[in-house]
């Protein structure tokens, strides 16, 4: 399972937040994770939530905004809940919104589809992984990196891809704090320092030799 984008919107990128929100955030998200699991739902009840966060939300902003809204009280977004939602949504689904919004968490909606998706990556073996490069990787590069990655990490890898023109050839990967960067634009920068440091090494030997 591969998923790809060939922007640079960002769109892809990991959900930043503080890191008190992030831990709500996972709390939320295993409960709901652990209820569905319970249903036999965590795949459909997940899906829910990722076509929320992934596909309402950036198609309408207004709609985020509203449930985000402080100024707005829990009975009007209730209702604005159930009308959008039921009969449409699963009835677990639609009942963790209300939770959401009777302790005034829905702006966190974001954060907790991101942590769904992390714990379910981890019970399943799974790891994401970040890969920007200079153009669409084909298929059979696809394939060999997530041979190579499987093999290092001992998981199966969820490429998440991105074109950045900017790195003029070649790939950087992340998987967590772990980064390969094989871009040619880092390699010319790195050869660039180099060239810096001789150079002000053999500028410094010349001061030596001359001042001796």
């Amino acid at each position: 399972m591969d998923q790809s984008q060939n922007g640079a919107n960002g769109a892809l990128q990991p959900y930043t937040a503080d890191v008190g929100s992030l831990r709500v955030a996972r709390i939320y998200a295993e409960a709901l994770l652990n209820a569905a699991a319970k249903e036999h739902q965590a795949d459909a009840v997940f899906e829910e939530l990722d076509s929320l966060v992934r596909e309402v939300f950036p198609a309408d902003p207004t709609f985020e905004a509203f449930l985000a809204s402080s100024a707005i009280s829990r009975e009007q977004k209730a209702r604005v809940l159930r009308s959008l939602f039921g009969g449409r949504a699963s009835e677990l689904f639609l009942n963790f919104l209300l939770v959401l919004n009777n302790h005034d968490r829905l702006d966190l909606l974001r954060p907790i589809r991101e942590a769904a998706r992390e714990l379910r990556d981890q019970r399943a073996n799974r790891m994401r992984v970040w890969v920007r490069s200079a153009v669409p990787l084909a298929d059979d590069q696809r394939e060999r990196l997530k041979s190579q990655l499987q093999e290092q990490f001992h998981q199966e890898p969820i490429l998440e891809t991105r074109v950045d023109p900017d790195l003029l050839g070649g790939l950087v990967v992340q998987v967590g704090d772990w980064v390969y960067d094989g871009s040619v634009r880092t390699q010319l920068e790195t050869i660039q320092n180099q060239l810096i440091a001789r150079s002000s090494h053999e500028i410094q030997s010349r001061r030596d030799r001359f001042s001796s």
